[in-house]
């Protein structure tokens, strides 16, 4: 797993570095260094660095100097003289480049910028670093909308330029990077709100020969889990394994208004390897699930004038909740009373629990402020597993804002603290979606934009579901297993996006494709150990 940083880490780890007795100068020689060393991956012949009044621009100069004694013809487009910059480590090396075979523009007008970025083979964006935040002012409010005009290839330094590396939000305009080349460690609005749309492919410069060493004496906002980290999800079924030993889900879903839901969520949970699933849903709609899933036993439940589950619910739901590996509730099952009713009493049970969809809005609306306010409600000592999108997490926490990846991370850990149970996880989905435990927060990998479709997050509950109940012996992190699942479901993305279009993709397709998406996976996590080249496949190692 790769560390992910808020800015303010990256500053500690800088500092912690710089205690070690590499200097923060130092520090800035090795990024330019790693920056050349990524253009002349791109065998350019003109290349164009534009830089800015702070250290960024500091690394951007350094590049410039190596890339000119690469016999690359550069031009350094920058908004003041070399003595006029600021930052003064970032003077001395735009005075030390200034001197050597580089061409220098100061303060072009929008023509001469124009001939610059389109005479080049690439360009190099060094001009607003981690520190930037708010509106983009003048030189750069012209600069990098020219850029993204003209310039074939963009190597943003560290972050986009425009784009606020904590959050991902983008106030004006941003540099659209074909790849972003980030220094120590990856930040975290790289991965929030608009970044993926700007930074491309994400390079990362260690810098520091023992940052492995030190990485760790600082807190990381989050971990990127690669699929090799997951390795250990893919091994083959035993032979001697059985319908029951492969582990069983309840799902507890649907009402007359939402039938759809329960179907595609045990079906998910089916496809991720159950090895039995079944349903209780409403008596108002149980009819049409058995005909949609004529291979899952469903138990109908006394329900309510409108077709939810009613008030005598809670006592049958419960009764046959013992009898299981896994509970899956809330897809499509409204927030009636008696849906309230059910979630309370789950929650009071001893079996591993995802609360997806209405049965989480339920959670909500049982609480007072927030559900963190009153933290006895959701306590408990067997797994829970949250899985929100942004605006069930606002309302998890009292209807505070939640629009990004940071203020989810935020508000999972709030839940995850409030209760303090190790074996709590949240699944805070969304364009990158956090799995937060009481430990640590991991980022699997995203899925396509294909994904944002209606029912994908019921899919997602029932492989989170599938893949729960056959854990009945694991005793890894949940938040680790939770973030296989999710793989597992981009992947399904991935591949949907691959056969419908990215425009085509309904949810239902997901749910056949959950056993290719495992493939994939799998072929992914072996290359990611060098177990398998580009060209090779599963079958062949």
């Amino acid at each position: 797993m790769r560390p992910v940083l808020s800015c303010d880490e990256v500053r500690r780890l800088e500092d912690l570095i710089e205690k070690e007795g590499t200097t923060k100068a130092e520090l800035m020689e090795h990024a330019g260094e790693f920056v050349a060393q990524e253009v002349l991956k791109e065998n350019p012949t003109r290349v164009a660095v534009l830089v800015g009044f702070g250290n960024n621009g500091g690394d951007g100069w350094v590049a410039a100097d190596i890339l000119a004694q690469n016999d690359v013809y550069v031009d350094v487009v920058s908004p003041v003289e070399p003595d006029e910059i600021s930052a003064p480590l970032a003077r001395h090396v735009a005075r030390r480049t200034a001197g050597r075979d580089v061409h220098i523009t100061v303060g072009p007008s929008r023509d001469e910028l124009e001939e610059l970025v389109g005479k080049a083979d690439l360009v190099i964006d060094a001009l607003l670093g981690t520190g930037f935040h708010g509106e983009l002012r003048p030189p750069f409010t012209i600069w990098i909308p020219t850029i993204n005009e003209l310039a074939p290839t963009v190597i943003a330094v560290d972050v986009p330029s425009g784009l606020n590396a904590q959050t991902g939000v983008v106030e004006e305009d941003a540099i659209r990077a074909t790849r972003t080349v980030t220094m120590l460690a990856p930040k975290l609005g790289l991965y929030s709100g608009e970044g993926p749309e700007y930074t491309g492919e994400i390079t990362c410069g260690q810098l520091y020969d023992k940052l492995d060493e030190v990485i760790d004496d600082v807190d990381h906002e989050a971990e990127i889990v690669d699929p090799g980290d997951l390795i250990d999800f893919f091994e083959p079924l035993p032979v001697n394994i059985n319908k029951y030993s492969r582990g069983s889900v309840l799902v507890v879903a649907g009402s007359a208004a939402y039938p759809g839901a329960a179907i595609m969520a045990a079906k998910s949970a089916a496809r991720a390897g159950a090895g039995y699933v079944a349903v209780a849903c409403p008596s108002a709609c149980a009819n049409l699930v058995r005909i949609a899933l004529p291979s899952v036993p469903v138990f109908d439940i006394a329900c309510d004038s409108r077709g939810a589950f009613g008030a005598a619910a809670r006592r049958a739901v419960c009764q046959l909740a013992k009898k299981y590996s896994c509970v899956l509730c809330g897809p499509g099952m409204t927030t009636a009373a008696g849906c309230m009713d059910v979630v309370a009493g789950l929650l009071e049970l001893d079996m591993p629990l995802v609360l997806d969809a209405d049965g989480l809005n339920c959670l909500a609306k049982i609480s007072i402020g927030g559900i963190d306010k009153t933290p006895e409600l959701y306590r408990r000592d067997a797994p829970l597993i949250l899985t929100p999108h942004h605006k069930e997490l606002s309302r998890l926490i009292g209807d505070e804002p939640v629009d990004d990846l940071g203020t989810a991370i935020e508000a999972a850990r709030r839940l995850l603290w409030a209760a303090g149970s190790e074996d709590m996880v949240v699944v805070a989905k969304g364009p990158s979606t956090a799995v937060a435990g009481v430990e640590k927060v991991l980022l699997p990998m995203a899925g396509p934009a294909a994904m944002a479709t209606a029912g994908s997050g019921d899919v997602l509950a029932g492989i989170i579901a599938g893949t729960v109940a056959q854990a009945h012996e694991y005793d890894g992190p949940w938040e680790l297993l939770c973030a296989y699942a999710v793989t597992v479901h981009s992947f399904t993305g991935f591949a949907a996006a691959s056969k419908y279009g990215e425009k085509s993709v309904i949810a239902t397709d997901l749910i056949d494709l959950i056993g290719d998406a495992m493939e994939l996976a799998a072929e992914d996590a072996l290359r990611d150990l060098g177990i398998l080249d580009d060209d090779s496949s599963a079958e062949e190692a």
